[in-house]
């Protein structure tokens, strides 16, 4: 660790353990919250009441702030920094005089043990504490989990006990979840080891933030919504072909008896101070992205400016935020921020990782197409968008002022924002850009689709119109799937499950691909999420750990301290 001006230098966990937290109680105060409207979870970390939720949310004589959805390019392994910029753009707004709050999703343990590490933010625009934030926190995922395998065991229970339902083994869609990337457990069959064992089936796990309860737990309104979801849930079907409900299984309240806490948002604080929700935490390649709704919305009534994030680029988490989020949640976005980097850009245009420090005109020119293609797709919903440029310490100023001339022909701002070591002083000019956009320019927002529109063509719609595909293609047996979901759920919107890095079904075809066929090879009701997942290539619900994991450089001293998480 060294010291740089007035700032420690040094990792991003170094940096968030150097900060200076305040009392949670004095974060609180900021956005006017009594002691008897939230729980103290420690010194540092805070849970709001549902009661002080519920209240806001209801309260049709304040207004709405301002709602900034921050997304990105597609990703590379070079890392863009949209939660540091999402972080760094909040504290920008506080430091310029607009009144934020910062809404995030919570880290998931199989990330952090796998290949990405935390996801707090970074260097001086992080969210504090940083450690117990990416790690186990509150609980919440804890709690989701447990829930999850409540209704897995209540299922397997229920076939030992005699199968009253006539449940058809062959037909349980539910899986079980682990919050870790665990290859192993994707695949499995229970019920083995005799007749004391219930019945053997074939069944698997995905990760926890893959599972429907966590889908249905961001997306409701309050305790009440989210038990009707719970048991709402479509767990199999009987051996005749009807469905089977949670609520048949009468464990949808204790399932929701678990998740009563999980459900109030956790209040935390930027490093400069700037009050944090972080709640809920669906990925946004296999699920819908973005953290719960009654944190927004609660949000949305305390403060003059909310930043949220979504996950990956405009392909994923964005265009689930506008289709699904928004659709639920009855609210939109006043202005986007799409998060680039010179690096990732060249990445784009074929650059390989380790040759990223030269400058290559070529390459960048080339991965810009990427860039337009995720503006194109905002304004597709009607909205302003300006673009954030995160700095890293390779790039060049030809290089920048490159990136600035192209988005100008497609008249988008490229603000350059440097967060990630300045803090929100780094942000200012973001800020200010996002202020003039969201307060002057007015939007046209829209769905992508209407509700009424078959299912199949909801995907073709996101597939021709975000991803640039030419056709979406299925084998027979899913097409079925699609047709027998269309009667009686065709009128959900669809949540898209795919490759993060790129556009198109496959990894490794980057930039703006165009003349490509989407492989769609299944499909699934959510009934309690109320979407349909859409399953694209080989995208899977559960990852496994690379050769290296971070886990191996993860450790604790016999003081507690941590290092190694990021």
């Amino acid at each position: 660790m060294a010291i740089k001006g007035n700032k420690t230098v040094g990792s991003d966990i170094e940096i968030a353990q150097a900060a200076q937290m305040r009392p949670i109680g004095e974060i609180a105060a900021k956005i006017n919250l009594t002691e008897d409207e939230y729980d103290f979870h420690g010194r540092y970390i805070g849970k709001i009441s549902r009661e002080k939720c519920q209240a806001l949310m209801s309260d049709d004589s304040k207004p709405n702030g301002k709602l900034i959805l921050v997304t990105a390019m597609s990703p590379t392994p070079a890392g863009e920094g949209k939660t540091t910029t999402s972080v760094g753009l909040a504290d920008a707004l506080n430091r310029i005089g607009k009144d934020t709050l910062l809404c995030l999703r919570e880290p998931s343990l199989g990330p952090c043990f796998g290949m990405k590490g935390g996801a707090a933010g970074g260097g001086y625009a992080q969210v504090l504490p940083m450690e117990e934030i990416n790690l186990h926190f509150t609980g919440d995922f804890h709690a989701i989990g447990l829930a999850n395998n409540l209704l897995s065991a209540a299922i397997d229970n229920h076939l030992h006990q005699g199968n009253s339902l006539n449940i058809d083994p062959r037909r349980i869609s539910w899986t079980r979840v682990v919050d870790m990337n665990d290859r192993a457990l994707r695949n499995i069959v229970v019920g083995m080891g005799g007749v004391g064992n219930s019945i053997p089936h074939e069944g698997g796990f995905q990760i926890t933030v893959a599972s429907e309860i966590m889908a249905c737990f961001c997306l409701a309104t309050d305790l009440g919504d989210l038990k009707r979801r719970l048991g709402s849930i479509v767990i199999g079907e009987t051996y005749d072909r009807q469905e089977v409900y949670a609520r048949d299984l009468k464990v949808d309240g204790a399932m929701a008896a678990l998740l009563k806490d999980a459900i109030r948002p956790n209040l935390v604080q930027t490093i400069e101070g700037t009050p944090t929700f972080v709640h809920g935490g669906p990925f946004a390649n296999i699920a819908h992205g973005a953290n719960s709704i009654i944190a927004t919305k609660t949000a949305l009534k305390m403060s003059d400016y909310v930043v949220t994030e979504a996950g990956f680029g405009s392909d994923l988490g964005a265009e689930k935020f506008m289709n699904i989020v928004c659709r639920k949640a009855g609210f939109q976005p006043d202005a986007v921020v799409i998060v680039a980097t010179v690096r990732s850009l060249k990445m784009n245009g074929g650059m390989a990782k380790t040759e990223l420090t030269q400058e290559n005109f070529e390459a960048l020119d080339k991965g810009l197409s990427n860039l337009k293609r995720h503006i194109e797709n905002i304004r597709n919903f009607g909205l302003p968008v300006v673009v954030a440029l995160n700095q890293f310490p390779a790039d060049t100023e030809a290089e920048i002022a490159a990136v600035i001339e192209k988005c100008a022909h497609l008249g988008v701002d490229v603000i350059e924002s440097n967060v990630w070591a300045e803090g929100g002083a780094g942000g200012e000019e973001l800020a200010n850009a996002v202020v003039k956009i969201a307060e002057d320019v007015t939007s046209d927002f829209h769905y992508l689709y209407d509700d009424d529109l078959p299912l199949w063509q909801k995907v073709e719609t996101i597939a021709q119109n975000v991803y640039g595909a030419t056709e979406v293609e299925a084998d027979k047996k899913t097409r079925q799937k699609f047709k027998e979901l269309q009667e009686n759920y065709g009128h959900l919107p669809v949540c898209m499950a795919k490759t993060q890095y790129s556009f198109s079904s496959d990894p490794n075809l980057l930039g703006a691909p165009k003349h490509f066929n989407l492989q769609v090879r299944d499909v699934r009701l959510a009934a309690g999420a109320e979407f349909v997942i859409v399953y694209c290539g080989d995208i899977m619900t559960l990852p496994g750990l690379p050769k290296v994991p971070a886990a191996e450089n993860i450790d604790v001293d016999e003081n507690g301290k941590i290092t190694g998480l990021f």
